[in-house]
């Protein structure tokens, strides 16, 4: 399995070294060059297996070449025993053919660590073989900082530096972060929003020359493919549990970054029948006008009760861009470039080939309350502000009511108690009890301006063999 970049200019490179390079040399995101396909009966002969099992088989491909089948097979056992519940992401019935899939039973209570309880694991086994020490620079909109912190803070061989926007992420999430102790976790609340924080993760990718010779960055926002790799199982999971692959189903997804729904888009390039995808998103909709009109334009962001989906610039679409362009790396570069500065769109029939699979809609915040609400009084559920959306978001735009349609749980509903009082169900939503003193954890983390070289700075300063 070799990877190649979105942008078409650098070199292809096996799982090992596109684990640990994150962002491609020529400012691409690395996808693989061919995708394993299973077949029908394949897929079959994993009906009733456990979740880590599952897992096992559906990641391989992607990583025996760089990885020793047995090693990788204990990482996946190790990271899914940790959660909180024996099927690792339940489903929950709401209606007729309609379903959540639960995916916050893991140690942040959100759906980052399947992806971020893997990755730490896969760093420290690669970083103890090649004896390097490396420095991990992530951005965050509240849940990714939670769950890389916590998936990678045993690693002995990575500093972590966490930024997120001051004062735009809910308060459990920040104390998530930031009740953390540890010598090489540094969390940074800049002041500005997740797109500056964003920004100055792949700046900073781009050129590493602040950090001196002695180490390199490494990625745990979801433009490191690992990301990517372990979300593809959970579509298989909720697949084969209601009735796949001898029925197709549709899946609606809260989405921000595009990285979560881009996972099912691969899923069904694999082989998975997937009759439909819906974006589901907030009122920052830049993803919900391309997929509606063909128009890809950056507006001013603003801050919702679904903070986690507050991004405009969706650093995964780039990856779906690739594939629609015929795998055409300067057409997308050139894309990309003048999206900086104009609204753009594709060429209708690439566009029109999108819109054969994915549906979109953009929900306020109105509307998400009314959908806790709604679940609430006629279920006695509670979903958190995301997950509404993408309930809300699957009920306009689905096709078809004899497709089972699964929304993607994204988070527990105590990490945002504010949308849930908001919504008037009069229930307030608690925290798992490995949780419950979470408010009486001393805090720790560093305001910084929303200033480039101020957090290069301290970056270079604060690593573990920094001079």
């Amino acid at each position: 399995m070799r990877y190649i970049s979105t942008r078409g200019d650098a070199p292809a490179l096996a799982f090992e070294d596109v684990l640990l390079t994150g962002l491609a040399s020529d400012g691409g995101l690395y996808v693989p060059e061919t995708l394993p396909r299973f077949t029908l009966e394949e897929m079959r002969s994993w009906r009733g297996l456990p979740y880590h099992e599952l897992a096992y088989r559906v990641m391989l491909p992607f990583v025996e070449d760089s990885i020793a089948a047995d090693d990788f097979h204990a990482m996946v056992r190790e990271t899914y025993e940790a959660f909180a519940h024996q099927a690792v992401a339940p489903l929950v019935q709401l209606d007729t053919n309609e379903w959540v899939m639960e995916l916050f039973r893991g140690p942040t209570l959100a759906f980052k660590d399947f992806a971020l309880q893997l990755l730490g694991r896969l760093l420290d086994h690669v970083l103890e073989k090649r004896q390097q020490h490396m420095v991990i620079m992530g951005a965050t909109s509240g849940d990714t900082g939670s769950a890389a912190i916590e998936g990678c803070r045993r690693c002995e061989h990575v500093d972590i530096f966490i930024l997120h926007p001051h004062e735009r992420v809910s308060e459990v999430q920040r104390r998530q972060m930031t009740t953390v102790t540890g010598d090489n976790i540094h969390n940074l609340a800049v002041r500005g929003n997740f797109d500056d924080c964003q920004k100055m993760v792949k700046t900073s990718f781009a050129d590493q020359s602040f950090l001196g010779d002695k180490t390199q960055l490494v990625a745990v926002n979801s433009i490191n493919w690992a990301r990517i790799m372990a979300q593809i199982v959970y579509y298989f999971h909720a697949s084969l549990a209601l009735g796949g692959p001898d029925r197709s189903l549709s899946f609606s997804v809260p989405t921000g970054n595009f990285g979560d729904i881009f996972a099912g888009y691969l899923a069904r390039q694999m082989g998975l029948p997937i009759n439909q995808l819906v974006v589901a998103t907030n009122r920052n909709d830049i993803l919900h006008r391309f997929i509606s009109r063909n128009r890809y334009e950056k507006q001013p962001l603003e801050p919702t009760l679904s903070p986690s989906m507050d991004i405009m610039v969706s650093s995964n679409f780039e990856r779906l861009l690739f594939d629609l362009h015929g795998r055409d790396g300067h057409a997308v570069r050139s894309l990309l470039e003048r999206a900086q500065s104009e609204a753009v769109a594709i060429e209708d029939y690439r566009w029109q080939s999108a819109r054969e699979l994915f549906d979109s809609a953009a929900l306020d915040d109105e509307a998400t309350c009314r959908i806790i609400s709604d679940v609430y009084g006629a279920n006695e559920y509670l979903l958190d502000p995301h997950t509404a959306i993408g309930v809300g978001a699957a009920r306009e735009c689905r096709r078809d009511p004899s497709v089972p349609m699964v929304t993607l749980g994204t988070a527990h509903p105590a990490k945002f108690p504010d949308a849930v009082e908001q919504a008037g169900v009069g229930v307030e939503p608690t925290l798992p009890k490995h949780l419950a003193d979470l408010f009486e954890r001393e805090e720790r983390y560093t305001v910084l301006d929303n200033d480039l070289t101020d957090v290069q700075n301290f970056m270079a300063r604060h690593w573990k063999y920094a001079s």
